[in-house]
């Protein structure tokens, strides 16, 4: 009998699809990918040569549980040119991904019986650690009519003397929306006035095509109670080395690289030399991959447009788009199963995000054009058959 806390513990569905996805490949089936939120370009040389340099120099045992002091230290030049605040390298706990971060954050601050506020539809993981701790989890709902922001009235009337935490999002999955620096500076008075902490998962801050990315960070009183989330997966293409990290007060990382000293001890340490090339190295690849994102963005969304009874806002950030289905009457898991098992393309559920999702699909970007027309063209089969 497992324990009873397993019961709150949620999953990524983007992993259950691929997997049904990769079944159906080996019994001869066609399938087109939309579902992963992964890169598919290779991670650039530079950072590749770097992180094998360190294979052969040695650098295959255990390090401090925070991370490298010499690669916290470029993390923190890093971050404080980048959104232009004050931090060193006492403010930076390096993780394998960022997935701990939540998890360790959350583990670190929040109580049980204590209120965290999250955007929905959102990241799954959100709900999922928010619950596994014993939280109350308060979903914040993002709506189509506001570009996939929300409204500030609508979080005002959530917030309570329970509410801890609340998490942002912004380049955001799965709508590739973002946050506004209005709605940053109302967040940040908001943080101040009712006394709540904020995680700020700005993974997606260099995949953005419209405008620039703004921290809440960099709001008076926030840096102190704020903790940004980032990483190397997205922006790198480096989802299978596992880098993340955390930047936040030197309390809060001495809290979570305890939890990481008792939960996986240190991150690789070649991963994390790798990782200091990619901030310190040449940006072309980077740069190369987000104008390629661009171009198939505005593929996929004039595409989707252009199906009868679809919609689909343009998002200005993330490899993501969050196309409007509910003209077809169909539940939106009912779209996701119909569209793999019926049509090969493997996209996923807006309620896999999220009840606020309902009548949306998720479909990544992080494919080829060729494979994206393709795509477009199982999905308006699909669309007549329904209508």
């Amino acid at each position: 009998m497992l324990a009873k806390r397993m019961e709150r513990l949620g999953t990524e569905t983007a992993f259950v699809i691929l997997a049904r996805a990769k079944a159906l490949e080996a019994q001869g089936r066609d399938i087109v990918h939309l579902e992963i939120g992964e890169p598919d370009f290779d991670t650039p040389a530079n950072i590749v040569d770097a992180g094998v340099r360190a294979l052969q120099g040695g650098e295959t045992h255990y390090g401090p549980a925070a991370g490298k002091p010499e690669v916290r230290k470029v993390f923190a030049e890093y971050i404080a040119k980048d959104r232009g605040i004050d931090v060193g390298p006492q403010n930076i706990v390096i993780t394998p991904g960022g997935k701990p971060i939540m998890y360790f954050l959350m583990t670190a601050l929040v109580d049980e019986g204590d209120e965290v506020i999250y955007p929905n539809p959102g990241f799954p993981i959100y709900e999922s650690v928010i619950n596994f701790i014993g939280a109350k989890a308060v979903p914040l709902k993002l709506a189509e009519e506001k570009d996939f922001s929300f409204d500030i009235e609508d979080l005002k009337a959530l917030i309570s003397d329970k509410t801890k935490l609340l998490i942002i999002n912004s380049p955001q999955n799965p709508t590739g929306g973002m946050l506004s620096s209005a709605d940053l500076d109302a967040i940040a008075e908001l943080a101040v006035k009712h006394d709540f902490y904020v995680m700020s998962d700005e993974i997606y801050s260099k995949i953005i095509y419209d405008g620039s990315h703004d921290s809440i960070t960099t709001r008076p009183g926030m840096l102190e109670r704020t903790c940004i989330l980032d990483g190397h997966s997205k922006t790198y293409a480096m989802t299978g080395w596992r880098l993340g990290y955390g930047v936040m007060p030197a309390e809060w990382a001495d809290a979570v690289a305890k939890l990481q000293t008792n939960c996986n001890s240190c991150t690789a340490s070649f991963t994390q030399i790798a990782g200091a090339e990619a901030l310190t190295g040449p940006q072309t690849a980077a740069e190369e991959m987000v104008a390629e994102f661009k171009v198939r963005r505005d593929l996929l969304v004039d595409g989707l447009n252009a199906i009868d009874g679809v919609t689909c806002k343009l998002p200005r950030g993330a490899f993501y788009v969050f196309p409007n289905f509910s003209s077809f009457g169909r539940k939106s898991s009912e779209l996701e199963s119909m569209l793999l098992d019926e049509y090969g393309v493997a996209a996923l559920s807006g309620t896999a995000f999220g009840k606020y999702g309902e009548g949306y699909l998720r479909f990544s970007y992080a494919n080829s054009q060729e494979q994206i027309k393709k795509a477009l063209d199982r999905v308006e089969q699909m669309a007549k058959a329904l209508r």
